[in-house]
Order: structure tokens, then sequence, then C-alpha cells
């Protein structure tokens, strides 16, 4: 089958090579263009754009599709049978939607319509959702609001990361459009009005852990946002990284983001309890809490989040 593909981060990089593997004429991929990165800020390109390098594939990174006549041309001219489109992070305008025989098809790490949006894995772990999956979305014009073609869910557990689950379900992702395209075309299921629910794009500020919430929450929001966007608390006026925790045994009346004893055992909201097990100074690595505590120690009645 004649494609194109569409996709920038990592998540998107196992269906481009499911896709190659399983024999499609990819003709050319687009990706968003290269960006600025580590300490030299040498422009870096996409995961996906290297990906498609590594399998010989022509990369494409306009700035935007909007308005963009001439891409527009150039793609409608490709005479696709489909694109398949994995978190690109560009809108398409309708010109391109409706240009491939078999339209556009989206890969989309959630069991729409529950989290359209831009950060559906963080936000089922965040929710402490029982479940999460990939559907494959015939697109249309709205934000991820098209008919469902196939779909498949994976359990979420107290121990599910946003790191683990990112690569279940990019694999899964990949799995699946092969799947749907050795189908027929068929018109899909419309999504339910019911159930629906949006996530915005996440920014740093989510990073920043309040102390009055459950230990619970604080555990599901370590374990969403790490490593990306990071969580993240004060300790003596300098920010501390959060790389992981664990809800602890036992509750303590003690105000909120009180240290209540010499293992990072942290008060939180209802009188409950979470030890920190993995953090990071600033200029340092990220380190297990054992090997953080003996280059500072953190005394029981110490104060986290205090600005």
């Amino acid at each position: 089958m004649r494609l194109a593909f569409m996709g920038t981060p990592d998540f998107a990089v196992p269906a481009l090579r499911a896709l190659h593997q399983a024999g499609h004429d990819i003709v050319t991929v687009y990706s968003q263009p290269p960006r600025p990165a580590g300490r030299g800020k040498k422009l870096r390109p996409s995961p996906v754009h290297l990906a498609a390098e590594d399998l010989g594939i022509p990369v494409r990174t306009p700035l935007s599709l909007r308005r963009n006549g001439e891409e527009h041309a150039f793609f409608r001219a490709l005479e696709l049978d489909a694109a398949v489109v994995a978190a690109y992070g560009l809108i398409l305008p309708v010109e391109m939607l409706d240009a491939p025989a078999r339209g556009c098809l989206n890969i989309h790490a959630s069991l729409l319509p529950r989290w359209r949006g831009a950060a559906p894995i963080q936000a089922a772990i965040l929710a402490g959702d029982s479940e999460s999956g990939v559907t494959i979305m015939q697109m249309d014009a709205g934000l991820d609001t098209g008919a469902m073609l196939l779909r498949d869910h994976v359990a979420l557990t107290d121990h599910t990361t946003a790191t683990t689950l990112h690569d279940d379900l990019a694999a899964m992702g990949g799995r699946l459009i092969v799947d749907v395209l050795a189908q027929p075309p068929h018109p899909g299921t419309p999504q339910p009005e019911s159930g629906v629910t949006y996530v915005q794009r996440l920014s740093r500020e989510d990073g920043r852990i309040d102390w009055t919430r459950p230990a619970a929450e604080i555990d599901r929001q370590v374990r969403a946002l790490t490593p990306w966007p990071g969580t993240f608390t004060t300790l003596d006026g300098q920010v501390i990284k959060i790389g992981a925790a664990s809800v602890a045994q036992g509750n303590a009346q003690a105000t909120p983001g009180t240290v209540v004893d010499d293992g990072l055992r942290v008060a939180c909201g209802g009188g409950t309890t979470l030890r920190i097990t993995r953090l990071q100074r600033p200029g340092r690595g990220m380190m297990e809490a054992a090997d953080f505590l003996r280059g500072q120690a953190v005394e029981a009645g110490t104060r986290l989040g205090v600005a």
C-alpha cells in the first residue's frame, strides 16, 4: 500500500518500522523540524526523522501545514492510499485529510473517547484509570473525534509509569495499524457521545508537588510525569526533582510536606505518607534515596515545598 507517515517522537517510531517491515511503500515521512538540543543547542532531528533516514525514506519538515498551498499540492500529488499519523504535532487541514484514497488514520494512545488531546498517557495514570490502550481512528476535522477502526487495551497497575505505558502503547500502535491496513476499508464505529474527556498539554508547573494531596495522588503524579515534565519540590530553598516514590505504610499527623523519619517518608494530605525513593539535587544526576542521604542528611521535621 502506498503510504505517507506523519510523526515526531519516540512513540511513533515502532509504527513506522512496523509498516516498513510489513512491506508497505512509505513514499515520504513528515516530521516536525529539527530543534535545538543539548548543551551546544545544535539542531537535532526528531526520533521519527532519524528512523526514516535509517530506513532510506525521504523526510519533509514543514513548519506549518495551515494555508500551505504548496505542501497541500505536493501531498495530493503523492496519490496515496492512506496516510498514517502518530503524535505528529501539527494539525492537518481538510485539504490533506481528504487527499489519500483511504484518508488519514491516527494512532491515538487512549481508549477514545476518553482522553482526547495532547497527553493521554499521562492523563490515564494521573486519573487512576484501571486501563488504557490504543485507538486507530479515521481522522476528521475535529480534535480526536473521528470514527474508531480498531482498538486494544492494557491494564494499569499501581506500578505503571509513563515510561512503561508509553512503550507498551507504542508497540501496540504499530501492531494495530498494520492490522487495520490489512483489512478492507470500512467506515468504523462512531465515538460515543458519553465518556468524552480532554487533556491539555502538560507544562513544567504540572510537576510541582502539592503535599496537601493524598499520598496515592502524589504517587500517580510522580509515575505519570516522570521523566517529562518531571515532578519536583523544594528542600532548603533548592528545587529537588522526584524520580520515584511509593505510598508508605503508616499515617502521620504532621503538617503536609514534613519529613517524618530518616528515610524520606513525607506527610501528605489526609494523614497519609509517601516515601521518596529516587531524587535529584541541582547539578547532579538522579540517585537512589539512600545515596542522596549519604551526601545530604534530611532530618525528621524538615519541611519540603517551602519556598
